[in-house]
């Protein structure tokens, strides 16, 4: 769970362009309000003011080599008891899975994929591991507010176009030219037109899901189950990287690029989600929400994170 506001994040990590522009006029006007603001700052068309709440660099240094240890070590446990069958990353499929052939025969199937998600659900209670991710992932923090949830979910949908695009060509796009984002995928594939694609409709449907109604994000529901399976998905791939590093160092820098899907490039997500959404998308697509909008939204993202 983030307990960190993303846009705080988000706007911290664009001082240093913002340093590195000459004095612009319009730096003392908030675009979203109107109002003007003494020691306002603006980077890609945004403007904002440094407080003692965002992270500095030094702060943002250690959450590169931060990352979840808990989910890596339920995922060892999830291949001992249901050992992989091949060297594929496991999918946030679900239900959906696809069904494999069986060789030689064109008509006959074998059973859906194994499902991580309902491993980890159906073994919680007899893996002290397990149920500890198990119990975690289950407990709702005091600061949830169902209503409010749902009152964000309301806004996805209200402005639904608006936020699909600027989900697709902002964040998931944009995020691809990340340079972090860029050294895991390119090692995983990520960029080859096919998983591309998948990686595309995965995403949308992860989104569809958390925000299509409260029993799909509350506990057990579609929403919180497709949660559960990308936090696995990350932990399969930081592994498989991390494997193949060790056994060839130039194959990925950890002290150049950190853990891969470390604890900063999730934080960063979670405000590609929404921050980047609020702040830069809509606005760009003439659409400004309104203050308890703007509340409820960050508060699905950062349940989810």
């Amino acid at each position: 769970m983030l307990l960190l506001c993303p846009h705080k994040l988000c706007t911290r990590l664009q001082l240093r362009g913002a340093r590195n522009r000459a004095p612009d006029p319009r730096d003392a006007i908030d675009p979203m309000t109107g109002r003007g603001f003494k020691g306002a700052l603006r980077c890609w068309g945004y403007t904002f003011e440094l407080t003692d709440e965002h992270l500095t660099e030094e702060e943002c240094y250690p959450l590169k080599h931060s990352y979840d240890v808990l989910a890596e070590e339920c995922l060892d446990r999830l291949h001992e008891i249901s050992p992989p069958p091949r060297s594929a990353l496991p999918r946030n499929n679900g239900k959906y899975a696809e069904k494999e052939q069986v060789p030689g025969d064109k008509g006959a199937q074998k059973a859906p994929r194994r499902d991580l998600y309902a491993l980890l659900r159906d073994h919680a209670d007899t893996d002290e591991k397990l149920g500890q991710l198990w119990r975690e992932a289950n407990t709702v923090p005091d600061w949830v507010d169902w209503d409010q949830i749902e009152r964000e979910q309301d806004v996805f949908y209200r402005y639904g176009g608006a936020a699909l695009t600027g989900l697709a060509y902002q964040s998931l796009l944009g995020g691809m030219g990340a340079a972090r984002v860029v050294e895991t995928l390119a090692r995983t594939g990520g960029f080859c037109t096919k998983v591309a694609r998948h990686r595309l409709f995965e995403t949308t449907q992860h989104i569809l899901q958390c925000t299509k109604s409260l029993e799909s994000l509350k506990p057990g529901g579609d929403g919180f189950a497709s949660s559960i399976r990308v936090r696995l998905l990350h932990a399969a791939v930081r592994q498989r990287i991390m494997k193949l590093a060790k056994q060839k160092p130039e194959y990925y820098s950890v002290e150049k690029w950190g853990i891969p899907i470390n604890d900063l490039d999730s934080i960063a997500t979670i405000g590609t989600f929404s921050a980047t959404l609020i702040w830069l998308s809509f606005p760009r697509q003439a659409i400004s929400l309104r203050e308890q909008e703007i509340t409820d939204y960050i508060a699905l993202w950062r349940y989810i994170g």
